[in-house]
């Protein structure tokens, strides 16, 4: 699993002359693309992860109309906070006038207004994973135990949590090491993994009745569930990673109306996302004996077939050496991948047109992974975040 890659690695550097996980990520500005006139999107925040146990998650911003690329923001707007955002920064979503963080192996969710960058709250959830939000509440998986392999690990639960309030007002039971989630009509999916009690993963999604909140079905899929969209339609897509062994990883679609599996996409989706009627993918596909391939694509939800066996047109994909996040801008269908490179250094974010032609490219921190797009109705005083480096 992700997780322990992670801890391997950092364990890996205390035994080494490397000296890289000393690197300090000094907030920073650049100049990465021309200044561009928007209508609903100012820019974006991205999470880099940080690697387990390092306590270097951090969150960087990047502005279209200054065509700036700032690293390391939250630092800077919050001066009396711990220099980085915690242990692990698993997901990061925007709801409204806030910012949600998951901070996985610290155990809390970080809640930051989305104009300013500062802080508000952390609210305590064990574990958590990811984010989804529906009706002025905010959903979050928990594998609630211990970070380990234990074939005994505890069920993991959804945690709600209301958006005015910042308190955790209700929580339901659902699978094993439960990731990520998708609300479509009222029902909350959830895509357990029972990744901790490995080879007997989970093979299930949770389906969560809202209302009541009560888990009302378990939909047999595959094992170990990782990633979920779900798309205008109400189809439910769920990527599952196998078991790295004789199981290979593949993509299903759900069928929200009978919450039934109707389709399997033999697609080894690693990490994906949805804009309009395309569905975005990079893979990974781990093999028996450690192999890996990396490939990208474009999917009509519709028909569900192939539009793009890439997402770059220019070749320039083959610079990345390990993609790890993807995202689409709504307005201008700029197409964000990027890049863990060693999961020990800086890593990188890579901007795409829509016709997959490279427009920059820019450092990041630590395991760049999360972008959540920022609405120019939720920026009340853009002063206050730009990087104006004559101040420092």
């Amino acid at each position: 699993m992700r997780v322990f890659v992670f801890l391997l690695l950092g364990l890996s550097l205390l035994c080494s002359s490397c000296r890289k996980e000393e690197l300090i990520f000094v907030s920073d500005s650049s100049v990465v693309s021309i200044p561009v006139l928007v209508e609903e999107y100012q820019g974006f925040y991205l999470l880099n992860e940080g690697n387990m146990g390092m306590n270097r998650a951090t969150i960087d911003w990047f502005d279209y109309e200054q065509g700036v690329y700032t690293r390391d923001i939250f630092s800077e707007r919050n001066p009396t906070l711990p220099r980085e955002l915690g242990d692990v920064g698993n997901d990061l979503k925007i709801y409204g006038k806030k910012a949600y963080a998951t901070i996985n192996a610290s155990n809390f969710v970080e809640v930051f207004d989305v104009a300013t960058a500062k802080h508000i709250k952390q609210i305590h959830v064990p574990n958590c994973r990811y984010l989804t939000f529906d009706q002025g509440k905010v959903y979050v998986s928990s594998f609630s135990g211990k970070i380990e392999v234990d074939p005994n690990a505890e069920i993991g639960f959804v945690a709600e949590i209301d958006t005015v309030s910042l308190t955790i007002t209700r929580k339901v039971n659902v699978g094993y090491q439960p990731e990520e989630m998708a609300v479509y009509r009222n029902k909350l999916y959830v895509a357990n993994s029972g990744g901790y009690r490995e080879p007997n993963y989970d093979t299930t999604v949770s389906v969560v009745d809202l209302t009541t909140f009560t888990e009302i079905k378990k939909i047999e899929v595959a094992p170990n569930l990782h990633r979920m969209q779900v798309d205008k339609n109400g189809d439910v897509y769920v990527s599952a990673r196998g078991n790295y062994n004789d199981i290979s990883p593949s993509l299903y679609v759900i069928d929200s109306a009978v919450d039934q599996v109707k389709q399997k996409l033999d697609i080894p989706v690693a990490n994906m996302t949805i804009d309009d009627a395309i569905l975005y993918y990079y893979t990974a596909n781990y093999q028996t004996g450690g192999g890996k391939t990396t490939s990208y694509g474009m999917l009509d939800i519709h028909t569900k077939q192939l539009i793009r066996t890439s997402i770059s047109t220019d070749g320039t994909d083959q610079q990345l050496f390990m993609p790890y996040g993807i995202a689409v801008n709504p307005e201008s269908k700029d197409i964000f991948i990027t890049d863990a490179q060693d999961y020990i250094g800086n890593g990188y974010v890579y901007c795409y047109s829509a016709e997959g032609l490279l427009k920059w490219k820019a450092m990041s921190g630590n395991v760049p992974a999360h972008i959540a797009f920022v609405k120019k109705d939720s920026w009340r005083n853009k002063q206050e975040i730009r990087k104006d480096k004559k101040d420092k």
